[in-house]
């Protein structure tokens, strides 16, 4: 096992309410990715899955942080601000600049959870659910960004788990 259930810090559920449910849900995603990168060094965070791929856990922490300013930030604030790695000059950038520096990794943390942070802050201060942002010039409510979010996060866990196994063997959660 990855961590003992009693030092878990995820939720078994329980949540009562649609936004409860999906904030719940998100925060537990959220913190799974925190959970596959527990105790690296910038060498295992940056390590690569397989030739040619340019995967890697600081990658997947990179691009989640630019997903959560897409989603949150620019989608659903309306703010005008660019992406922290990806560029119309390298679209792959988050996965690209995943190098192994201690000081890209603590960078990356310290970016990712700066914009979750912002994404709990909005949607803490939401009105509702309903509430709509603009994707491709149509409107998208709040919920489905949730949705979304809760199926980004667990796509990119799916491929942290096999990361990880690669690194150190762990698996499990």
């Amino acid at each position: 096992m990855f961590v003992r259930p009693e030092e878990d810090p995820r939720s078994d559920g329980g949540y009562v309410g649609e936004q409860d449910t999906l904030v719940g849900y998100l925060r537990d995603q959220r913190l799974t990715l925190e959970m596959k990168c527990a105790g690296l060094d910038a060498e295992a965070m940056a390590r690569r899955s397989v030739e040619p791929s340019n995967l890697s856990l600081l990658g997947l922490l990179r691009h989640m942080a630019d997903v959560e300013l897409t989603w949150f930030r620019q989608v659903m604030a309306g703010q005008d601000v660019p992406r922290h790695y990806r560029s119309d000059a390298d679209r792959n950038g988050d996965f690209n600049g995943a190098v192994p520096d201690p000081e890209v990794v603590a960078e990356a943390w310290a970016t990712w959870r700066s914009e979750v942070a912002f994404a709990e802050h909005f949607v803490a201060e939401a009105p509702g659910l309903d509430i709509t942002g603009t994707h491709h010039d149509e409107p998208i409510a709040l919920r489905e960004v949730l949705v979304h979010m809760i199926e980004e996060y667990a796509r990119h866990n799916g491929h942290a788990d096999f990361l990880r196994e690669r690194i150190d063997g762990r698996v499990g959660q």
